[in-house]
């Protein structure tokens, strides 16, 4: 239960970035697919996937608090070449681990939220590895290759990422294998 007005605020912020997030994924994976880079369209989809995992656990989170609210939040716009859209999701990735979870992992902390802590931890701590996936994606692009991959695995807990296997237990939450969604070409 969420007591606090700034860390709900946080976590309504993080629920609209990660939605949108979602729904850039899935139409930058179809352009990618479009520009015949089904490994990166893949890639983008199963991200989609743990940006909806992400999104769910904040919208958890706020299991208290009813009603409308506006909700602000930041996200990369633009459709263009696949390259172009790698570009855009690293930088939001990279705004997620440098700036936005840090920040919002503190005023949790500091408000004694474990909830949004934990939402923010699973949350921060995946996309770091998606921006890692979307550089090495954007550098065989780049090259005029497709991302070499063949199935991505996502923890349904926590959005965790993992390309080409699946781990027996996840190494952010430590769910089981069973709780991963695999996705392939």
């Amino acid at each position: 239960m969420v007591k606090n007005d700034m860390t709900a605020q946080n976590l309504r912020s993080a629920f609209g970035g990660e939605s949108q997030a979602y729904q850039r994924y899935i139409v930058w994976g179809n352009k990618a697919e479009d520009e015949g880079f089904p490994g990166v369209a893949l890639l983008f989809r199963a991200i989609a996937y743990a940006e909806q995992v992400h999104a769910g656990n904040h919208f958890k989170a706020l299991e208290n608090i009813k009603g409308g609210h506006l909700v602000a939040s930041g996200g990369e716009f633009g459709l263009g070449k696949t390259t172009e859209n790698l570009e855009g999701a690293i930088a939001g990735e990279r705004f997620e681990v440098e700036q936005m979870y840090p920040a919002y992992k503190l005023v949790a902390k500091d408000q004694g939220e474990k909830e949004a802590i934990r939402s923010f931890n699973y949350a921060l701590e995946a996309e770091k590895i998606h921006a890692k996936l979307y550089e090495e994606a954007r550098e065989s692009v780049e090259q005029g290759q497709d991302y070499q991959v063949e199935s991505v695995s996502i923890c349904s807990i926590c959005g965790y990422t993992e390309t080409d296997g699946m781990p027996d237990k996840c190494p952010i939450c430590g769910a089981p294998r069973d709780k991963f969604k695999e996705f392939t070409k």
